[in-house]
């Protein structure tokens, strides 16, 4: 056996397809798509995109959940990084800018570093173009500014959180 049949995941066990089971009900693969959606986009994102659902969109959202996030984001086949590094590319290629801002936050979420986010967005610059890349870099770099700008805010209210803590303590 060679080391790559060696390092594969398991492709032929029960958990192969994720929660798409063969006995699996529209309702668990739904609900199984709903946690890992909710993981990697995190809840505020689903909710939104719950909230503003209407009998239009439906469709579309029960869609999207239950074979997207469950039918495909809940297989065992790659780690979340690959997966999310496989869709910042279709992204780009496709020029999804919006949807290319939220996976760039999925990736973090999902682990990837911003450094690896650079390299995904490198390659891409050969294979999808540089206009394409270009856009992407400056998609991720308003990210990673929004990002940071949360996270100073969030650090100020802990501060000032803690200085009215002290000041009741006094």
């Amino acid at each position: 056996m060679t080391a790559p049949e060696r390092n594969a995941p398991e492709r032929n066990g029960p958990e192969r397809n994720g929660v798409v089971q063969p006995d699996a009900t529209s309702q668990e693969i739904y609900d199984g798509g709903m946690v890992v959606r909710r993981e990697v986009l995190g809840a505020a994102h689903v909710d939104r995109a719950n909230a503003n659902k209407d009998s239009f969109t439906e469709d579309f959202q029960d869609m999207i959940t239950r074979i997207a996030w469950g039918g495909i984001w809940t297989r065992p086949g790659l780690p979340r990084q690959m997966r999310s590094a496989v869709t910042i590319t279709a992204m780009v290629a496709h020029g999804h800018w919006e949807e290319l801002a939220m996976h760039i936050r999925a990736a973090i979420t999902n682990g990837l570093s911003r450094d690896e986010i650079k390299e995904i967005l490198l390659q891409t610059a050969i294979y999808c173009g540089v206009p394409s890349a270009n856009t992407a870099f400056k998609t991720a770099q308003q990210v990673f500014h929004a990002m940071d700008n949360a996270a100073m805010d969030n650090a100020a209210m802990d501060n000032a959180a803690m200085d009215n803590t002290e000041m009741d303590n006094a």
